[in-house]
């Protein structure tokens, strides 16, 4: 009888540390998978901070787009060296503007087709982004 009631008992001690064995695997393997989790949604954050700067850049190379097509005269007004009024308040506001993005820059040439072809301003807005050595940039052509 004795021997029984020591076989039993040894049954009960190993299956108890069994489930202990098993809860501490499920454990591991529940804290790898929320780790997981964890870097996904990092990533998912990363990728929208980095669509909203995009984002935010093609609006203002739009909007200055908008500006030099309701500001004509004359062609080349947006790069220096035909200057007026018009230009440098929405020179600057816009400037003030790419200023809000992280290391934001700007850049504006203009292309003169000496009438053989269109003239054209080149937009190019640029940016830093988290991780990357370079900048990022967009850039827009018009003719005008």
């Amino acid at each position: 009888m004795k021997s029984l009631a020591n076989s039993r008992t040894a049954s009960r001690r190993r299956v108890a540390g069994f489930t202990l064995v098993e809860a501490l695997v499920a454990l591991v393997v529940l804290s790898i998978g929320m780790l997981g989790i964890a870097a996904l949604y990092m990533e998912t954050l990363r990728a929208g901070r980095s669509a909203l700067y995009r984002t935010e850049a093609v609006s203002l190379a739009a909007d200055l787009a908008d500006r030099i097509r309701a500001n004509r005269a004359p062609a080349d007004a947006y790069t220096g060296a035909g200057l007026n009024a018009v230009a440098v308040a929405d020179l600057a506001a816009w400037n003030d503007a790419v200023a809000t993005l992280p290391g934001g820059a700007a850049e504006i040439r203009f292309v003169d087709g000496l009438g053989v072809a269109p003239s054209t301003y080149v937009i190019r807005v640029s940016w830093t982004e988290v991780g990357q050595d370079t900048p990022v940039f967009y850039e827009l052509r018009i003719e005008v």
